[in-house]
């Protein structure tokens, strides 16, 4: 499925998975955007047309980065008035990778409630006898925000982190935008070690 969507005054045609470039909205690294003028739905031969919008359909976004674009330098100049003036510009920009396309403007409500559902199962694959929460910030790489995110996907102690399997590091990590830190970070090993010391 694609849409089209504009922001910023111009046009971009996105789909779940890309990266865009776009100008700088009020919206901090981490946060979620939702562009609500959708100018056109696809999905396979099927189009949808807004008329200028597409009713109900909304684009959602995480802003991965702020960023600037590249240096425009603007010269004046005013013909044998000795008049010359340089003046430099860069556009705050920000990258925003796009997580759904909506046509009914209430599944990013039923995404959230899924996250909330798939926390209990992974609070159920560890083991059920360890004490009532670890400190996480002592794994490496673990800070505050980072043990919050465990902590709501239902990872509180060491021995939890130290019982899971290749499948439930692989959701995890897919569920918290981890990618790999499980592994190159050797979490379940430290996580193993410090559970033997608690």
């Amino acid at each position: 499925m694609f849409a089209v969507i504009k922001t910023g005054g111009k046009q971009y045609k996105v789909a779940e998975g890309d990266t865009i470039v776009i100008e700088r909205l009020a919206a901090a690294a981490g946060e979620t955007v939702t562009f609500d003028s959708v100018l056109m739905v696809g999905a396979g031969a099927g189009v949808t047309v807004g008329a200028p919008t597409v009713a109900g359909a909304t684009v959602t976004g995480e802003v991965a980065a702020e960023v600037r674009g590249p240096k425009l330098i603007t010269r004046k100049k005013r013909q044998r008035q000795t008049y010359r003036r340089t003046i430099g510009h860069r556009q705050d920009l920000m990258e925003v990778t796009i997580t759904s396309i909506n046509t009914d403007g209430k599944a990013p409500a039923k995404k959230a409630a899924a996250k909330k559902e798939d926390a209990p199962k992974a609070e159920a694959a560890p083991a059920a006898d360890a004490p009532a929460g670890d400190n996480l910030k002592k794994l490496t790489g673990v800070g505050p925000a980072l043990e919050k995110k465990l902590n709501g996907a239902g990872i509180t102690t060491f021995a939890q982190i130290a019982a899971l399997t290749e499948a439930d590091i692989a959701k995890l990590e897919e569920e918290l935008s981890l990618s790999g830190r499980f592994a190159k970070d050797g979490w379940v090993e430290q996580a193993k070690e410090l559970a033997k010391d608690a």
